[in-house]
């Protein structure tokens, strides 16, 4: 768990604790900014229109990261009534979050290849969740920027699963035609305990790692890249 990490190797904590921080600010930001946009002002008048992370974090999702290993930030409120484009305001309000993710990791991913030609984003995020030869070998900078690709990489992509609440589920919905409205109502009921047991499989059971399989495969797509 991460918090593990603050008595093993607390630099390492630090650096993964930032980048999350910048991660969560910039998706549940990009949601507000969506929304304004789309004119719905509900979350500018919530303070959510804001690039200070205090608006963004939830404490109890917080404490779930650091004690459980995964966790969520304050969603942003949305009057779906209020957004232009009422089938896809939805869904382009959603997107924003994982969009910004993914201009993240491509923004930090060539400033990573700028400042470090010789290094390998893969080798360099192994050091830095191994704590092997931290202090002596590892740049600082290189450890928190291939932090900020890896976490940005990964919400990003967490978030585009179709499983409510996550982002995912609204494009989904908007592309499914009226006749499934039942079947939106089902799985926005059970979607946090569906999602609930794909994590915890993922966690506890080696031979599942499903979600685990997705995100190896996009991290060494980057990885091949920078």
């Amino acid at each position: 768990m991460l918090l593990d990490l603050l008595f093993s190797s607390p630099a390492m904590f630090v650096i993964i604790i930032l980048a999350i921080v910048y991660a969560l600010t910039i998706h549940e930001f990009s949601h507000s900014f969506a929304a304004t946009y789309l004119g719905d002002n509900t979350s500018k008048f919530n303070g959510r229109l804001t690039l200070n992370p205090m608006a963004h974090l939830d404490l109890f999702g917080t404490l779930m990261l650091l004690f459980a290993g995964f966790g969520w930030g304050k969603p942003v409120p949305v009057n779906p009534y209020n957004l232009r484009f009422q089938r896809w305001g939805g869904a382009i309000v959603s997107l924003a979050g994982p969009m910004s993710n993914f201009l993240s990791v491509i923004l930090f991913a060539i400033i990573f290849m700028l400042l470090f030609p010789n290094l390998d984003f893969g080798i360099v995020v192994a050091q830095v969740f191994s704590g092997v030869g931290f202090y002596e070998s590892l740049n600082m900078t290189a450890a928190f920027i291939s932090m900020l690709i890896f976490v940005n990489l990964i919400l990003g992509i967490f978030n585009l699963i179709p499983i409510p609440p996550l982002d995912g589920s609204k494009v989904l919905f908007a592309f499914l035609p009226p006749r499934y409205d039942d079947f939106k109502r089902k799985l926005t009921v059970n979607g946090p305990w569906i999602l609930l047991a794909l994590i915890f499989l993922d966690r506890y059971v080696g031979e599942f790692n499903l979600l685990g399989n997705i995100f190896y495969f996009f991290v060494n797509a980057v990885d091949k890249i920078v």
